[in-house]
């Protein structure tokens, strides 16, 4: 593959001691309670005040939960909002990154309990020996219709489908994440040469003025990008590469440490528990989370009523997990063969 990267950004294969070092990035706190679980009359995550089903003995739970800034991190904060962590006897204080390669260092080292973030992280972690257990899934891709990110080309590029992107340069917001993943594997079942694309990174809100200028051929977007883009008549979408990777790609997990899912398993299913209730929720008050939407990314009333919303289901996603494994294997993302449920807190039942 030919990839182009900008000097300010860097793949995600970072090195074990890279990424124990990004642990000492500032974080901003976003919610209630505190990093250390010691302030508010909570106990500490070491501690746990929870049984196995959720329920306490009165005392919460402090715990940090680190989340990035994209739309689907909404159904957390609605969660947390609703006082649904706190029924299953958590206090959480939400810690906002930059993405899962910024949160799976904290996580590991112990600044924070729990993350939800992108799984080629936490896959790449694994790959190089560094310790990290799945909790569920969160978010996902749409398995059919429109989907919540697409390849977006202009109209006059001659570019149709995803065999047509030999030679050309495409861009997403990082290499060797999901974007250039599945737009490989995407390019490969279509008859194309995957080899042949010149990938290269750019921040989302600068590819659309990239893209109208010929500088690039073609650009992944994700919502709230992918519609602001599409406003314009001359940019078309070729396809969505996640749909047809898989029926349902899921695109942020939840994770913890391989030593807290140890010591603390009490915690770690009261956390699971409640994020799957924060989820089922959510999804029957689709108004409250759009009206959420403009404070948490700076967004628009009308863009919040329109954008694509993820679907957010906290189903384990093993037989899914392993095919991105095994894909990055293909395209060198990854160097050692593994077995993808051995990741899991608990051994899951095939889906």
């Amino acid at each position: 593959m030919n990839s182009q990267t900008t000097p300010a950004a860097a793949p995600l294969r970072w090195s074990i001691a890279a990424a124990l070092a990004a642990a000492t990035l500032a974080f901003t706190g976003c919610g209630s309670g505190s990093p250390t679980g010691t302030e508010d009359g909570g106990s500490s995550a070491g501690s746990p005040a929870t049984d196995g089903s959720g329920a306490g003995s009165g005392e919460l739970t402090s715990v940090s939960v680190g989340t990035i800034p994209i739309a689907s991190s909404t159904e957390l904060r609605y969660g947390v909002a609703e006082g649904i962590f706190e029924d299953h006897g958590l206090d959480v204080e939400l810690v906002e990154g930059q993405g899962g390669a910024a949160l799976l260092p904290a996580v590991q080292n112990g600044s924070m309990e729990f993350a939800v973030g992108n799984p080629m992280s936490v896959l790449t972690a694994a790959d190089q020996g560094l310790p990290m257990k799945v909790i569920s899934g969160y978010s996902w891709s749409a398995p059919e219709g429109e989907d919540i990110n697409a390849l977006v080309a202009r109209k006059d590029s001659g570019i149709t489908g995803f065999e047509d992107l030999e030679g050309k340069t495409v861009t997403v917001n990082a290499v060797h994440t999901l974007g250039d993943l599945s737009i490989m594997e995407a390019t490969d079942m279509a008859g194309g040469d995957p080899e042949k694309i010149n990938f290269n990174e750019m921040a989302f809100p600068d590819m659309p003025a990239q893209l109208e200028q010929g500088n690039v051929d073609a650009v992944w977007l994700p919502e709230p990008f992918l519609s602001r883009a599409l406003e314009d008549p001359e940019n078309v979408v070729v396809g969505y590469p996640n749909q047809e990777v898989m029926d349902g790609m899921p695109l942020t997990i939840a994770f913890t440490s391989e030593s807290m899912a140890a010591e603390n398993p009490e915690t770690v299913s009261a956390f699971r528990d409640a994020l799957t209730d924060a989820a089922d929720q959510a999804a029957e008050n689709e108004e409250e989370i759009r009206g959420m939407l403009p404070e948490f990314l700076k967004m628009d009333e009308e863009t919040a009523q329109t954008i694509g919303l993820e679907p957010a289901h906290t189903d384990l996603p093993v037989e899914k997990m392993q095919t991105i494994y095994d894909l990055m294997l293909k395209y060198g993302m990854a160097d050692n063969p593994m077995d993808v449920e051995s990741l899991y807190v608990e051994p899951p039942e095939q889906q």
